[in-house]
């Protein structure tokens, strides 16, 4: 696979840690638990495979809505993880950083979050995005009202994309909009994940839960995204043209 045929930016719906569970008589939990594993060997793959950024869905701002017992996990599970996973991000020079309304979680766990960031942001390679009580509506109208903020005199009939883009939760780490999107679980749909970013974004499903998913899986998927022929609006006949030419 050519560099130019491996996308840049993937991001990922995990989807199907409790369905795995559910399925083996096993609490949501330790469904959540084995999906860190599958997520590590994800972070692996797409490092070795050269892609630049990497951004996974692991809690959206609905995911609040969940039962009591299993988002109280979910966020000792977030201390853990963040403990634990730290220096392997280091010694795979992989920098992470956090997107999303990180002002929900409890004190302890932002000091975490932000002591992680800060503990990789010398890492020179890939970018690891945890897009963490993040909802795609929500960094839109967030985007929208630094902005205005920002402009108070500004006339709203006159916004651009060019004015809100650079407000978004991405805009400030300075990634490349995601070209491949990833979800597992068999549901089909976006949920609210990156909505303005995935704009041109190849969508890739599979039935796969997300505590089963894997290296093949991932090369599976950047198969078939490289038979995709990326058109942002132009005929496919312009894209031949421009590749002849180039």
């Amino acid at each position: 696979m050519t560099q130019s045929q491996r996308p840049r930016h993937v991001a990922v719906v995990m989807d199907g840690n409790g369905r795995w569970a559910k399925a083996r008589l096993l609490p949501r939990l330790l469904g959540h638990q084995r999906g860190v594993e599958a997520a590590r060997k994800v972070i692996r793959g797409c490092s070795q495979a050269g892609v630049e950024c990497l951004t996974l869905f692991a809690f959206s701002s609905e995911n609040w809505k969940r039962p009591e017992d299993e988002v109280s996990g979910l966020m000792s599970l977030f201390m853990t993880v963040l403990d634990r996973e730290a220096e392997g991000l280091i010694r795979h020079n992989i920098r992470l950083h956090f997107i999303g309304d990180r002002h929900a979680f409890s004190p302890n766990l932002q000091a975490k979050i932000s002591q992680t960031e800060a503990k990789t942001a010398h890492c020179t390679g890939m970018r690891l995005l945890i897009a963490a009580n993040y909802g795609g509506r929500w960094d839109i109208i967030h985007a929208v009202q630094a902005y205005l903020k920002a402009h108070p005199q500004a006339d709203p009939l006159t916004l651009t994309e060019q004015s809100i883009a650079p407000y978004l939760s991405t805009a400030e780490l300075n990634v490349p909009e995601p070209d491949l999107f990833i979800r597992t679980g068999g549901e089909c749909r976006i949920s609210n994940f990156l909505l303005w970013q995935l704009a041109y974004a190849e969508l890739y499903f599979t039935d796969k839960l997300w505590p089963e998913f894997n290296e093949q899986d991932l090369q599976a998927a950047f198969v078939d995204f490289a038979k995709r022929q990326r058109r942002f609006g132009m005929t496919g006949e312009q894209i031949t043209q421009g590749t002849d030419h180039a």
